[in-house]
């Protein structure tokens, strides 16, 4: 039996292309799969239907295909988004906040690793002239110069906008750029609406609006670079009609904006390490050149030694990040309390999960039942089951990485239980969130078509009602109720607020968050 396991499952990415091709010489008109109600094959979408060797014409009929309907409502799903974002004033809910403008601040003076103490004390008269804590989570070295805490990345992508006083678009702009990643990359493996269903999953939930309005902390910008990165890499597994090197663009930038992710957050190199995985066990029958992964691979090595470089200028060791030793700790003692603590405030913020667990789910059951019946299923079909298996035990690979890693983190197994600390701790599950939209769109893509609408409406209420209460939660919960809009905060909203007096410069109150 286990020997006639889906005979398509031989066929390369190649081989499923060119059955495609013959299905749409027989029916060219392209159909939503959704619309009976049956399995979707991706037959609809260009990638998965030209062959390698067919006419270039053909190829660009079907390119011009893309549905105006589809992008209108993916343009509409984040211009809602940019507008429940803008609308609400901007605030400095934790430390985290204080410690990521004053690095905002710094490089827009020009001082790019570290600050004198005269250039700190300077930098914290300035960001105090409204009243309150000005900086937080920076750390005295032993040479007496001053550096944050935090991981690198973010205040560089942070500084084109700060230098044109609008901080706040920086991360709707790149939000914009992982809902391109997750049209393309979805629509490419799901057909029509595919992309414009994960588009919009991504931006109605609750944590996706709460951290696209915090301007002053990383997490939408690394979850949004990390969504466009898994896109951008989907698309060039999948587009075997094209040529190798406009794959290969695609793909590097794929891993260049994964790269930047983890400059932002060292523990993204979790999703990092899955996207060099997929390419090592699928390229070739994605009929990628060696060159190209060879150059994919280059740049992730790159990365490391800028990562390692950077912190021996930066804290005097390779090894060394801004944290002290024992600050930051992950143990298995904390996989308990964070299940028992995390599962709820995570449905609540991100549903869009509990859509991606049923993903997962059909698509084990699919592939076991596949197992069974093998000689049952055309070769066609059995190849479109093998190819969505492929890819949602990738995307599922990066989801459990980063939340398992987390699972274990011992700052939110203390922090999780006190009142409205979610937006202090959904914030390290977030950068998932681009991979959980994936799968989410693939189960809508298999459902007839007006229940996909039903659920999306669903969603975008849950969001709606999620969005304000994790702001407010936020400003009354372990951390919260620190900052108003403050000098150095560019863009609308930022009005300087009164605030409590905090701890000394660089040290964190005990509850603020860390990481």
């Amino acid at each position: 039996m286990a020997q006639s396991f889906c005979t398509g499952w031989k066929v390369t990415i190649e081989n499923m292309a060119d059955r495609r091709s013959d299905i749409l010489e027989e029916a060219p008109a392209e159909r939503n799969p959704a619309d009976s109600g049956a399995v979707s094959t991706g037959t609809s979408d260009p990638a998965t239907l030209a062959a390698p060797g067919a006419p270039a014409s053909r190829v660009r009929a079907l390119g011009r295909r893309l549905g105006g309907g589809e992008v209108l409502v993916a343009v509409l799903a984040f211009a809602a988004l940019c507008v429940a974002v803008l609308t609400r004033s901007a605030q400095l809910l934790e430390p985290d906040d204080y410690a990521y403008r004053a690095s905002i601040v710094a490089l827009a003076h020009g001082h790019w690793l570290s600050l004198t103490n005269a250039q700190y004390q300077g930098l914290l008269k300035e960001l105090s002239s409204g009243g309150g804590q000005g900086i937080l989570q920076w750390v005295q070295t032993a040479s007496g110069s001053w550096i944050s805490e935090k991981n690198p990345g973010y205040p560089f992508l942070a500084l084109p906008f700060q230098a044109f006083g609008q901080l706040r678009l920086a991360p709707l702009f790149y939000g914009a750029l992982g809902c391109l990643g997750l049209f393309f990359g979805a629509r490419r493996w799901l057909g029509r609406w595919g992309g414009t269903w994960a588009v919009v999953l991504f931006c109605s939930s609750g944590a996706s609006i709460a951290f696209a309005w915090r301007a002053t902390m990383p997490t939408f910008s690394d979850a949004s670079l990390i969504a466009a990165g898994a896109g951008a890499l989907l698309w060039t597994m999948l587009a075997t009609e094209r040529t190798a090197r406009y794959r290969s663009v695609t793909g590097l930038l794929g891993f260049v904006a994964l790269e930047a992710a983890v400059l932002v957050r060292y523990t993204n190199v979790v999703l990092l390490a899955v996207a060099v995985l997929a390419v090592l066990l699928v390229s070739h029958r994605a009929a990628l050149p060696r060159r190209v992964a060879g150059t994919w691979l280059g740049s992730v090595a790159v990365l490391g030694a800028g990562i390692l470089g950077y912190n021996y200028l930066a804290y005097g060791s390779a090894l060394t990040t801004g944290y002290s030793s024992g600050l930051v700790t992950f143990s298995l003692a904390s996989v308990v309390p964070n299940l028992r603590q995390m599962p709820a405030r995570l449905v609540t913020s991100m549903p869009t999960m509990v859509l991606a667990l049923a993903a997962l789910g059909w698509l084990a059951v699919r592939a076991f039942r596949s197992w069974r019946r093998g000689r049952d299923i055309s070769p066609e079909r059995c190849a479109s089951y093998r190819r969505d298996t492929v890819v949602g035990s990738f995307l599922a690979a990066g989801w459990i990485g980063i939340w398992g890693l987390y699972a274990a983190y011992d700052w939110t197994a203390r922090m999780a239980s006190g009142p409205g600390s979610d937006i202090h701790v959904i914030r390290f599950y977030l950068p998932a969130l681009g991979l959980i939209s994936l799968l989410a769109a693939w189960l809508l893509a298999q459902l007839p078509r007006w229940l996909p609408v039903v659920l999306l409406v669903i969603v975008i209420g849950l969001g709606a009602r999620s969005y304000p209460d994790l702001i407010s939660g936020g400003l009354s919960g372990p951390g919260g109720g620190i900052g108003g809009g403050a000098p150095g905060m560019g863009g609308p909203g930022g009005v300087p607020g009164q605030r409590p007096p905090g701890n000394p410069p660089g040290q964190a109150p005990s509850g603020g968050s860390r990481g």
